[in-house]
């Protein structure tokens, strides 16, 4: 499986490449996500967040996890079609969980063994699983629900590969094509993973792993996590740079993670590196949504709350262990989003970081990001010897020709960058990506 997106984090605030060595990934830099159901919420936000906990539901009552997905489904665009009009309900996980258990219902009836399976999972089910909370009243196992989907989904049974592709679609609400791109393989291929991963768990028990499989789930499951910040940080393809509601989602679901296992240097590791990422949202893009490159952004915008939390999750999460990946591009982050200017950026710190970045997990878009402080360590040429080496391994990728345009553009080979920054506007599918890179293209001369 490609991992080229997953282990760079959200790394392209520029498009042209030059913030790729910033390790942007993303969380709920705000801090202020919501995770209640106030009227403050978009019918989207709220379907969003209560959806994995009615799966959760419906699979740990019933199992069959294709099925009860299939109903979740159908409740959501009921949902969808009926808040906006008529009002969102006073229990939307309620109103969700009912509606889908009766379509899980009706195809379970269709099956002349729906009742001993029923029976089955009811003698497992805790005595008030399946009772919706009244108006305005949570209940604290919604969250736990969603946390053992994640587990779930991240079965050891499945492959590496599998457990990413099932957790994006169940707990993330990633389409399969969105989840295509962001591995860099076709659609029909990412379908029939889905496909085979739903039927791989089928009839597994709806329970949080034991501590003897938890330590080998806890990596896909932050991989996850990571994939579906990145995709909300810098979306894949469309008009929005930004997609909110998966950043905060994926924020949310990791600080619960780091809840549960405060002393995990990867868990604390990741919530800081999505939290120092996500500060910046505000700074990104301009009043007509055009993306706004790091080194050019009003950083009076970026929000100091998260990067002081952010920070002190850093330098918690190095003292958890050896330093791993996410720990790694946590540290890089915050050496950004300490810098007042973008010309006080310590950049060979950050050039030792990915030193020991890359060593670690020698993946091209972490080399790519390396050679982004090469250059602004040892010129652009080093940099441009460093992104070369990187041409195999990354063959046809907008992000390499995007970090080479840039580099040429600095070492003063206009005609070659302009040529570059086309060639990465046509292959990039997001929108303002795109427009960013034509727009840097048509400053310089053919």
């Amino acid at each position: 499986m490609s991992r080229s997106r997953t282990n760079t984090p959200a790394d392209a605030d520029s498009g042209s490449g030059a913030d790729t060595a910033e390790s942007d990934s993303g969380a709920d830099g705000t801090g202020t996500a919501r995770s209640d159901g106030t009227g403050a919420d978009t019918v989207e936000d709220l379907l969003r967040r209560h959806a994995p906990q009615v799966l959760g539901a419906l699979v740990r009552r019933y199992g069959h996890f294709d099925l009860a997905e299939d109903s979740v489904q159908e409740a959501l665009l009921a949902a969808a079609r009926q808040w906006p009009a008529e009002g969102t309900p006073a229990n939307p996980r309620g109103w969700l969980i009912k509606v889908a258990a009766r379509r899980l219902t009706d195809l379970l009836r269709a099956d002349e063994a729906r009742r001993r399976r029923e029976e089955s999972a009811a003698n497992l089910a805790p005595r008030d699983s399946f009772t919706a909370p009244p108006p305005g009243e949570g209940r604290a196992p919604s969250d736990d629900d969603t946390l053992t989907l994640l587990f779930l989904c991240c079965h050891p049974d499945l492959t590496p590969a599998a457990q990413i592709a099932l957790t994006l679609r169940a707990v993330g609400g990633l389409t399969t094509a969105e989840i295509a791109r962001a591995h860099l393989v076709p659609e029909a291929t990412m379908a029939q993973r889905v496909s085979r991963a739903k039927q791989r768990i089928k009839g597994l028990p709806f329970v949080p792993p034991g501590p003897e499989d938890r330590d080998r789930r806890l990596a896909a499951v932050l991989e996850v996590l990571y994939l579906i910040f990145n995709e909300g940080y810098t979306a894949s393809s469309g008009e929005q740079l930004h997609r909110a509601d998966l950043a905060r989602e994926a924020i949310r679901l990791t600080r619960r993670v780091h809840l549960l296992l405060p002393g995990e240097g990867a868990v604390t590791g990741l919530l800081a590196l999505m939290l120092l990422t996500e500060a910046r949202t505000p700074a990104r893009s301009g009043p007509d949504g055009e993306l706004i490159p790091l080194d050019e952004q009003d950083r009076t915008l970026w929000d100091r709350t998260a990067i002081a939390e952010g920070t002190a999750l850093v330098e918690a999460a190095l003292g958890q262990g050896p330093a791993g990946v996410y720990q790694l591009q946590a540290a890089v982050a915050a050496l950004h989003d300490e810098a007042g200017r973008a010309e006080d950026t310590d950049w060979p710190q950050i050039l030792a970081l990915y030193d020991l970045l890359v060593a670690r997990a020698p993946e091209p878009m972490a080399g790519l990001g390396r050679a982004v402080a090469v250059a602004r360590v040892h010129g652009p040429a080093a940099g441009l010897a460093e992104v070369a080496a990187l041409a195999d391994r990354l063959p046809g990728h907008y992000r390499i020709d995007a970090v080479r345009a840039h580099l040429l553009e600095e070492a003063g080979e206009r005609a070659a960058a302009r040529e570059a920054y086309e060639k990465a506007a046509a292959a990039t599918l997001s929108a303002p990506e795109a427009r960013y890179l034509r727009a840097r293209a048509a400053r310089l001369p053919r």
